[in-house]
């Protein structure tokens, strides 16, 4: 039988109410875990779920620790940890330039700055067991080297599957071996037989990762300096509207799974032969919206 992966959840407008009761059924289809992004505020999200659900593990990925007080965030995480009774994971990163750029926010050194983070929440509640496990989000050497140090796990997110062994292994091993040192990455999913309208709904959904500095070098050390180059030219050249066609098969078969529910499910082995203990689809669909791509995943795995 198919090992079943996390899934990630998104609480968008509208449809909050429902996204709970399709966290209940992920639940009861015996999946690994529900993490929730920061759009639509992914630590709300994971308050709701201690409540909605009783048993999986949830989780934040990835919380932006600039967004927020570091005492206001380990109220918040405190909490959950204790209401979900220790199911809570608290992913936190330090998210991207232009992102903080368009929330006008401060940022100073990375590395520094995350272990500031860290040491702020754990000061904020006094009993370092009241604070969840924290998770760093990672993509580079130093961060994942940093996440082994100061935390209790890594994830990434579209990571590409050709560097994870490479990635993993800035991991000490007795990190990688304890079964409370969480491992995962965001995978963009899209299960259809037509593999031509996953692609394009993929390379709409990572059209706004490929122009962001940070990733470019992680692709590039990934072996997609060809690809990231050329994406580099065209947003020099003002030619946004070519990005799309920029981003390989290559590239894509790497960073996302797409094509058919056998393909996804030998994808997500794949992951799992890699060493990383808990990937993490992030479903979408060709043929409707969140809620529909939530139940080809769920009908995949069954």
């Amino acid at each position: 039988m198919a090992r079943k992966p996390a899934i990630a959840l998104v609480a968008v407008a509208g449809r909050r109410k429902a996204t709970l009761e399709v966290a209940a059924q992920i639940e009861k289809e015996g999946f690994s875990g529900i993490f929730c992004q920061s759009v639509g505020d992914g630590l709300g999200l994971c308050e709701a779920l201690a409540f909605a659900t009783h048993e999986i593990p949830l989780g934040t990925s990835i919380a932006n620790m600039y967004t927020r007080h570091p005492y206001d965030y380990a109220q918040t995480a405190a909490f959950i940890h204790e209401v979900s009774g220790g199911r809570f994971r608290f992913g936190v990163g330090v998210s991207h330039g232009p992102m903080l750029d368009r929330l006008k926010v401060q940022a100073n050194k990375p590395l520094a700055d995350m272990r500031q983070f860290v040491s702020d929440l754990q000061a904020s509640v006094g009993r370092k067991d009241a604070l969840p496990p924290i998770i760093l989000a990672t993509l580079r050497k130093a961060m994942v080297k940093l996440s082994a140090e100061i935390s209790q796990g890594a994830v990434w997110a579209n990571a590409a599957l050709s560097h994870m062994s490479t990635s993993l292994s800035f991991l000490p091993q007795e990190k990688m071996q304890a079964d409370d040192f969480f491992v995962g990455n965001m995978i963009p999913t899209v299960i259809t037989d037509d593999k031509e309208a996953a692609a394009k709904v993929h390379r709409q959904t990572l059209s706004t990762y490929v122009r962001l500095p940070n990733y470019q070098k992680y692709w590039i050390e990934a072996g997609y300096e060809e690809e990231m180059q050329a994406i580099q030219k065209a947003m020099a050249n003002k030619e946004d509207d070519k990005i799309p066609s920029l981003m390989s098969d290559r590239w894509l078969s790497q960073v996302t799974l797409y094509g058919s529910v056998s393909e996804v499910r030998e994808g997500v082995e794949a992951w799992y032969d890699t060493g990383l203990k808990t990937p993490i689809l992030v479903p979408s669909s060709a043929n409707g919206n969140q809620m529909v791509a939530l139940q080809e995943v769920i009908a995949a795995f069954r």
